[in-house]
């Protein structure tokens, strides 16, 4: 459990993603100077039906565009495909966040060896924007795979298929959110009565804070949490925050680069 901070002291930063991607972020935080506490309000695991998901990309040729939707479904994806098989260089990726770019890159695709699709505007990384980068007169009548967890927005599906574009889901990994225990219970209590700025990168995980906020400590947490800073990095999230009640909400603007900015702002300090 980490200590209160003193007076005068930077309040610790709450880092939210999941675990697998947490630490370093952790990492970047705490080499600004200000301490970083990791309390995941998303937990990624395996899906159980492994045998399709393999099945399915094992038909990547077929699609003239694959796009995933996070880090996470690159990971999924990435580790069922057979080691050393190169990326099929006639089909597209589509990616919508910094993030993406980067997870592709640790798999060792980036533009040199594959055509990537992205949003232009680094302030506003979502669907929308990686639909006005796509193609469109190109895929139409061809087919597209959307690489994601159990669920997600069908923004972009239903606007592909206005297009004539086929759509085709594959389910990577499953989102749960996480259960109080007895030692992220009191973790949470003492972040909510000691104070902290939270960094969230999803709606989904936002509202499990609030969730696992009401579950701890009742609707007086609740008015804690409300206070406190959130750096978030897209409107949408933004958006969710102040419909649920938060008060103080920063808006960096999409990747790392941003939110670590923002958290050494001398107004956040």
């Amino acid at each position: 459990m980490p200590p209160l901070p003193e007076s005068g002291a930077a309040l610790p930063v709450v880092v939210t993603r999941p675990r697998q991607q947490a630490h370093a972020f952790a990492a970047s935080v705490q080499a600004l100077g200000r301490p970083a506490v990791v309390f995941p309000l998303l937990e990624i695991s395996a899906v159980e039906d492994v045998a399709t998901l393999q099945a399915m990309l094992a038909r990547l040729e077929e699609f003239a565009l694959v796009v995933f939707v996070s880090p996470n479904a690159i990971d999924a994806a990435f580790a069922q495909l057979p080691a050393g098989r190169p990326w099929p260089a006639k089909v597209a990726i589509g990616i919508v966040g910094e993030g993406s770019r980067l997870a592709l890159r640790a798999h060792g695709v980036d533009a040199a060896c594959a055509t990537l699709y992205g949003p232009q505007r680094a302030d506003k990384m979502d669907s929308e924007e990686l639909l006005k980068s796509l193609p469109l007169a190109q895929l139409r009548g061809q087919r597209a795979l959307i690489v994601r967890g159990q669920s997600g927005r069908d923004f972009l599906s239903e606007a592909l298929q206005q297009q004539g574009v086929t759509v085709e889901y594959l389910t990577a990994y499953r989102r749960t959110a996480p259960r109080l225990d007895a030692q992220n219970g009191p973790l949470l209590l003492d972040l909510l009565d000691g104070g902290a700025d939270w960094v969230i990168t999803s709606s989904e995980a936002l509202r499990n804070l609030v969730d696992l906020t009401r579950l701890a400590g009742g609707e007086e947490r609740v008015v804690k949490l409300q206070r406190q800073r959130i750096f978030v990095s897209h409107h949408r999230i933004a958006e969710t925050a102040r419909e649920q009640g938060f008060e103080r909400v920063v808006l960096t603007g999409s990747g790392d680069e941003r939110l670590l900015a923002a958290l050494a702002a001398p107004a956040a300090v």
